[in-house]
């Protein structure tokens, strides 16, 4: 079997006959996903969803490291999965310095960096620090692939307009080129050779530029770049910002909160869940609907936005994560962008198996670990 198409490179023969055991690892905000593959075929999957209060017991992010540890080693023994069966461990990579594009074998530089500021920040650090840890006890290597940080931005994309503030690279990076990379390969043509924009859209939303397996341009969500998202406020006038900042109504961690976490869909309609949107509007709720209709507009016009960083040409437009599987949500983004390119629609995310992917590359010497 070559697997050219979805990973762009072809196994030797030898390669074909062997199978290689991965442990994948991906925590989410409220959720850890255990899966191990077999090659490309994933034999066991298990999503294991933490409350509220699990979480905020431990105080932060960085606390959750041993529970969640303790949730991927139960999941493996519950499927009678022994580490000495592993030939690799691939996590999540989190907020480390940015770096090109690939598989990187877990170091001790990046491990210091994602036990620092960027394990109490985003709930991806921990699959990089349990991948090197379970690695470690396994005696076999942990990696991370295509972490949010990756940046292929050019300089003209960084610049703002205030110096001493630049636009970062931090996105959807791991499923937005697995995603990227199966599209091409659906339209025959190699993720190299192409020019798409992908948007991915779930709690966060980025749209990015891919040229030639580049993002030259992508938004920057958590920064508060782009449309606005279930739950985060996306980019909003600077000037009322500062108003609310110097109101002293509000703490600075009360003001990032609505940015990131209570804002958008959620601040309009108390829910960050585009199902119970819906099923307002089904109700007769006009208001609900025109949240939904202006998200979707936001959505385009950044989608319009990266034409421009792609110079007018484009292959296909891309629409991933789990808003994709609303059909009222994305027939309004096809509605605004149909006549740039065709658009083509993955609902989910390729997340584990682009990470098996990554990793499995390096395994069979299709590609080699990158250093950090």
């Amino acid at each position: 079997m070559c697997l050219a198409r979805r990973t762009g490179f072809c196994m030797s023969q030898n390669d074909q006959t062997r199978l290689y055991k991965i442990l994948v690892i991906n925590p989410g905000s409220t959720s850890t996903k255990v899966s191990v593959y077999d090659n490309e075929n994933e034999v066991i999957t298990e999503t294991i969803r933490h409350a509220r209060s699990e979480l905020d017991a431990h105080g932060s992010v960085g606390g959750q490291r041993e529970m969640r540890m303790r949730c991927v080693l139960d999941a493996l023994e519950k499927h009678g999965v022994a580490l000495a069966d592993l030939d690799a461990v691939a996590g999540r990579g989190g907020l480390v310095n940015p770096i090109d594009s690939g598989t990187y074998l877990i170091n001790d530089h990046m491990l210091e960096d994602l036990l620092g500021a960027t394990a109490e920040v985003h709930a991806s650090a921990l699959g990089g620090i349990i991948a090197h840890e379970i690695g470690a006890e396994a005696g076999v290597p942990g990696y991370v692939v295509d972490p949010i940080v990756v940046d292929e931005l050019e300089q003209v994309a960084k610049l703002t307009g205030f110096p001493g503030i630049e636009r970062r690279s931090v996105f959807h990076a791991l499923n937005q080129k697995a995603v990227a990379r199966r599209c091409a390969g659906d339209m025959g043509m190699n993720y190299e050779d192409g020019r798409f924009i992908v948007a991915h859209m779930g709690g966060g939303i980025t749209v990015g530029a891919h040229r030639y397996g580049r993002v030259v341009d992508v938004n920057d969500a958590l920064s508060g770049e782009g449309p606005f998202t279930p739950e985060r406020c996306g980019q909003v006038p600077a000037l009322g910002i500062i108003e609310l900042c110097f109101s002293g109504a509000y703490t600075k961690q009360e003001m990032i909160d609505m940015m990131v976490k209570t804002g958008g869909m959620y601040a309009y309609l108390g829910t960050n869940d585009l199902r119970k949107c819906e099923r307002l509007i089904r109700e007769g709720d006009e208001y609900a609907a025109l949240v939904l209709e202006s998200m979707a507009y936001q959505v385009s016009k950044e989608i319009g936005a990266m034409v421009a960083a792609l110079e007018g040409r484009v292959d296909a437009i891309v629409l991933t994560g789990g808003l994709a599987y609303s059909t009222r949500f994305t027939g309004c983004i096809k509605q605004h962008t149909g006549l740039i390119a065709p658009v083509k629609i993955y609902p989910g995310e390729d997340e584990m198996l682009a990470l098996a992917q990554g990793a499995l590359r390096v395994l069979t010497g299709a590609e080699r670990a990158m250093e950090y």
